[in-house]
């Protein structure tokens, strides 16, 4: 029933772009993409710090949750980047996964999106910037951690490797070739090296679109849902019940790609670092 009366007011697709409506001045740089996200990083602030404030030896309610939460994260990386890197990445890791999902879940709260300025129109009000809107829906947003992570990766690489290893990586004869044969495949690892550089460019971009293209999406879908009854031009009590009862089955998918996608976005860093700081013995 919250959803019901939000259909009136919600655009007939979601945004594409973060607004400036809520900074004046020197915060013009406020939107409200970024006004989503402060909330969010208060509400996980919050919330751990909560769980902390009181250890206890034998944990309950929410310090147990958050030591489920961070034990599990961390079991599951340290199997994947190693234990030569998790005390080094985990904190970015597991940050990013708890960051994305409480962004991709707070999406899906009634009033994000439906709420802010707009005009009236023979149907009702349209809201045209709304005062919410999903961070990670923002390209901006997704690129900006995705880029974080990278300029990490590569510090830490170089940390662990060497110039010169990451180097060998990249354009080295492989496989334990020597001799006669090592140089004659040279010009073929280099140009393998070469496309590899070109595939480690496009890493930013592909983590941002994925998660940015998933959650805007979804955005549109629940939009599309909830004012279905109302485009297709149905009797206002009919639009009603349908702005109720469609978009339920599409809130429990969104709540399923939610954590899906924080879940990939994390794991595809993980990957990318256990592949660039695997030593050669180990990967023997």
């Amino acid at each position: 029933m919250l959803f019901a009366p939000i259909a009136a007011s919600l655009p007939l697709y979601a945004p594409r772009f973060a607004e400036s409506e809520l900074g004046v001045g020197y915060l013009e740089w406020l939107t409200n993409s970024i006004f989503v996200a402060a909330i969010c990083s208060l509400v996980v602030i919050g919330l751990a710090r909560n769980a902390t404030r009181q250890l206890a030896l034998v944990p309950g309610g929410s310090q147990n949750f958050f030591e489920l939460l961070v034990e599990g994260l961390y079991d599951m990386l340290e199997g994947i980047v190693g234990r030569h890197m998790i005390k080094k990445s985990f904190g970015l890791l597991a940050t990013l996964f708890i960051y994305i999902l409480v962004n991709n879940w707070f999406a899906l709260f009634p009033g994000v999106g439906s709420l802010g300025w707009g005009k009236e129109t023979p149907t009702g009000f349209d809201v045209t910037v709304p005062l919410l809107r999903p961070t990670t829906a923002d390209l901006n947003a997704t690129l900006a951690m995705a880029l974080v992570f990278m300029v990490l990766w590569l510090v830490w690489t170089i940390q662990e490797v060497g110039v010169g290893g990451f180097l060998n990586h990249l354009f080295g004869v492989k496989g334990g070739l020597k001799g006669l044969m090592a140089v004659a495949l040279m010009p073929v690892f280099f140009i393998v090296g070469l496309i590899e550089v070109v595939s480690i460019l496009f890493r930013p971009v592909s983590l941002s679109l994925r998660l940015f293209g998933n959650v805007f999406a979804g955005e549109n879908l629940l939009t599309t849902m909830i004012t279905l009854g109302k485009t297709l031009g149905f009797p206002e009590w009919v639009a009603y019940i349908a702005s109720i009862t469609l978009p339920v089955p599409f809130y429990f998918l969104e709540l399923l790609v939610g954590i899906l996608q924080a879940t990939v976005f994390m794991l595809l860093c993980a990957v990318y670092l256990q592949l660039s700081t695997t030593h050669d013995e180990e990967g023997h």
